[in-house]
């Protein structure tokens, strides 16, 4: 699993199993904290779709953290004042950096996440696609 795939699923769905698994690796391992938790704005930069072109649409507040676990760098980028969130995603990024044998449990976790997340969004879907309104039927 890549790291894009796998922030996502943290990010959307595992918040409090990202927390756990940054604890295992607290636990275990000396953590260098390069960065601690900084908020700043970045620019959001967006592609259109006429033209081609790039441009910035504005600012989002996001959380940052940079930690060294055995010897390799992790970084956590968040959306919003979410520290304990970009710590304990700049851990998981560093523990499998390293390759620490922790990790190869996390897996099987992260595919479990992912699955229970879109069968939440896809029931969700369901429920709001039977409230929705049929506008022919109605002028009859």
């Amino acid at each position: 699993m890549n790291k894009s795939r796998r922030t996502r699923i943290l990010i959307d769905y595992g918040r409090a199993a990202a927390l756990r698994m940054a604890g295992t690796i607290e636990g275990s391992y000396p953590i260098e904290m390069i960065s601690g938790p900084n908020e700043a704005l970045t620019m959001i930069k967006v592609r259109e779709s006429a033209q081609n072109s790039l441009f910035y649409l504005g600012e989002v507040l996001v959380t940052e953290t940079k930690v060294r676990v055995a010897g390799k760098l992790g970084i956590g980028i968040v959306k919003g004042h979410e520290a304990e969130l970009s710590r304990a995603l700049a851990v998981i990024d560093a523990a499998y950096s390293a390759e620490l044998p922790e990790t190869h449990e996390w897996q099987a976790i992260l595919e479990e996440l992912e699955l229970a997340g879109e069968e939440a969004i896809e029931r969700r879907q369901r429920e709001l696609a039977r409230t929705k309104v049929n506008f022919e039927t109605m002028n009859q």
